[in-house]
């Protein structure tokens, strides 16, 4: 049994508790946060574990094997640092940390202690980014042209991060498992409420070398809209995250491009339209498979699919974006 101790039990600590106690290889013995309220629902709701104020005591008990970090970005590596250097495995939300030089070093430090250091990309463990990944990897998919983005809603406004870190990352995330080229370049835009606040509006382009990204995100939209396009030289695919039972629909439709044979420099473009397919997909809990994944990662069982390295992808690529929006857009590369 592996026991871990979870920082922060406010928005998505909830969750990441109820996981981690419902695995067969896991127990949550100690919940950390500030908030007394906050640790007086654990224990209601989870008698057998005990709950502090200081984040320190969870990292120090002797009975916890793995720290779970859900806290503000800016938290994210004095505590994962802590965890590392006192022999804890360790899962944090993402951005796994504010800079590609925090990432850096706590990738060094679990390397050189031989622990597991995973970061909470809950959406690469989803049946549906899973079965686009699948799809995208069969040949008669053909190579992928593009990748297009949508993530807004009316939201909660963060303080620490713009809208680009705390949305944008998800998508950057999934692109990231389905695409296998490594990106090149970034370009981002976007406007905050006033001067020094962070960006609620971004939009985000991420230049690979056969592949374009793009990615729109926003805080304050008065409709929800999770939606992306994947396109293929001979399919696509609609990813629609709020749909309830066709997440994913494949069409079989592309475009063909030919050289005539009277003038080489002259292109015809046939369009092919075929079927669309709504493949069944996994309904089994994100998070839950996360979980089980950092269980076995720990047993030696399976190395990690959302690693340091590929928290650390995700860092480089929004600090760029950053640099980008300073600069109104100026690409700026990888």
């Amino acid at each position: 049994m592996i026991n871990v101790g979870v920082i922060g039990f406010g928005y998505w600590g909830p969750n990441l508790v109820r996981n981690f106690m419902a695995n067969s290889a896991t127990n949550v013995c100690c919940v950390a946060d500030r908030d007394a309220s906050k640790l007086a629902r654990v224990a209601a709701l989870y008698p057998s574990t005990r709950t502090v104020q200081d984040a320190a005591d969870l990292i120090n008990a002797p009975d916890v094997d793995a720290v779970i970090i859900a806290t503000p970005v800016h938290t994210h590596f004095d505590l994962a640092m802590a965890a590392l250097q006192a022999g804890k495995h360790v899962l944090v939300e993402k951005p796994m940390a504010s800079s590609a030089e925090q990432a850096e070093i706590m990738i060094a430090e679990a390397t050189k202690r031989s622990l597991v250091l995973m970061v909470d990309h809950t959406f690469v463990y989803t049946g549906a980014v899973r079965k686009m990944q699948e799809l995208i990897d069969k040949p008669e998919f053909g190579p992928v042209r593009y990748y297009d983005s949508t993530r807004v809603n009316l939201g909660l406004f963060q303080p620490d991060v713009n809208v680009l870190w705390d949305l944008a990352v998800h998508d950057l995330s999934i692109m990231s498992y389905i695409i296998k080229e490594k990106p090149q370049m970034v370009s981002a835009t976007g406007r905050s409420q006033m001067a020094g606040q962070p960006e609620y509006v971004g939009f985000l382009t991420v230049f690979f070398e056969n592949v374009i990204a793009h990615i729109n995100v926003n805080w304050l939209s008065p409709v929800k809209i999770r939606r992306t396009l994947v396109g293929g030289s001979n399919q696509m695919i609609v990813y629609d995250d709020l749909e309830m039972s066709e997440k994913i629909k494949l069409y079989d439709k592309g475009i063909q491009v030919t050289e005539t044979p009277d003038d080489v420099r002259k292109l015809l473009i046939s369009y092919r339209t075929g079927d669309l397919w709504v493949p069944k997909i996994s309904d089994a809990e994100a998070l839950g498979v996360e979980v089980s994944h950092f269980a076995n990662c720990i047993e030696g069982i399976e190395t990690p699919i959302t690693g340091g390295e590929e928290g650390l992808l995700m860092v480089k690529i929004l600090e760029a974006a950053n640099l980008s929006l300073e600069s109104n857009g100026a690409p700026v590369k990888l």
